[in-house]
Formats: C-alpha cells, sequence, structure tokens
C-alpha cells in the first residue's frame, strides 16, 4: 500500500512542481505586461502633448 502512494506521488508530484513553478513565472510577467498596457494612455498622451507644445 505504501508503494503505490510513493509510486502516485513521484508520478504525479513531479508534474504538479514543475507546473506550479512556471506559472508563478508567467504571473510574474503578465503582470508586468499589463502594468505596462496600463500605462500606454498616459505616456501616449503626454507624447502627444508634448507634440502640440513644439509646434
Amino acid at each position: 500500500m505504501d508503494t503505490n502512494w510513493l509510486a502516485v506521488l513521484t508520478d504525479v508530484g513531479f508534474p504538479i512542481a514543475v507546473t506550479f513553478y512556471l506559472l508563478h513565472r508567467i504571473e510574474t510577467k503578465l503582470n508586468v505586461l499589463i502594468d505596462s498596457i496600463n500605462s500606454l494612455p498616459i505616456k501616449a498622451m503626454s507624447m502627444q502633448q508634448a507634440e502640440e507644445s513644439t509646434e
């Protein structure tokens, strides 16, 4: 009985650990991407105002 649990743990545990690791890495990169997308309108407006002030 104990060997069955050990086999299940080794068969399923490693893929679960890798999945959680990769999801954590992707989540941090997605948060950076979301912040960049949210700041785009502000940067676009400031660039437009800078162009208008030079004319």
